[in-house]
C-alpha cells in the first residue's frame, strides 16, 4: 500500500515503478474515474524516458509509445460496453514478449485479457489524496515487486 498526496507524488511513484519494468509485462490500472490512472501511466512513461505528450487513450482505445526498442501500449477500455469488443478490436497481438501493455479499465474486457503481471488498485481518499495497492499475479510480477522493494531500500 502506498499513499500519494498529490499529482507529483503519483508521477514520481510511476517513475519508481518504471525502473523495474521490462518487455513482456502486462499491467492493469484499476480505480474510479479521476483516481489518477492516466497520471500514473504518465509517470511510468516519464520514468522510461518518454518526454512527449502523454494523453488518455479513452477515444482511441490505445496509444503506442516507442521508447528506444521498447513498444509500450497504453490501453483504455472505459468506453467498452461488452468484453467481446476487445476481441473484435484485434488487440491480442499487442500482448507479446517485446512490449509492455498497460491497461486502464481492464474489467471492461473481463475474462478476455491475459493475466496481469502487476495490478495497481487506486482509491481516492480525499482531495488530491490517493492510496495505491499493488498486486503481483504472476512470477514475473512478483520479481518486479521484489526488485522495486530492493531499490527502495537502497535509496533510503
Amino acid at each position: 500500500m502506498r499513499n500519494l498526496d498529490e499529482e507529483n507524488a503519483t508521477l514520481a511513484f510511476g517513475a519508481e515503478i518504471a525502473a523495474v519494468l521490462h518487455p513482456g509485462l502486462i499491467i492493469f490500472l484499476s480505480g474510479n474515474l479521476g483516481a489518477g490512472k492516466t497520471t500514473l501511466a504518465r509517470g511510468i512513461l516519464r520514468g522510461l524516458g518518454y518526454q512527449g505528450k502523454v494523453k488518455s487513450p479513452t477515444y482511441n482505445l490505445v496509444e503506442l509509445y516507442k521508447i528506444s526498442r521498447l513498444y509500450f501500449y497504453h490501453f483504455d477500455f472505459y468506453r467498452f460496453n461488452d468484453p467481446t469488443e476487445w476481441e473484435e478490436a484485434g488487440f491480442r497481438e499487442y500482448f507479446n514478449e517485446e512490449s509492455i501493455c498497460l491497461v486502464e479499465w481492464p474489467e471492461k474486457a473481463s475474462g478476455l485479457l491475459p493475466t496481469a503481471d502487476l495490478q495497481f488498485l487506486i482509491q481516492i481518499t480525499g482531495t488530491d489524496h490517493r492510496r495505491v495497492e499493488i498486486q503481483a499475479h504472476t512470477e514475473a510480477g512478483r520479481q518486479c515487486l521484489k526488485h522495486w522493494q530492493t531499490l527502495r531500500i537502497l535509496r533510503q
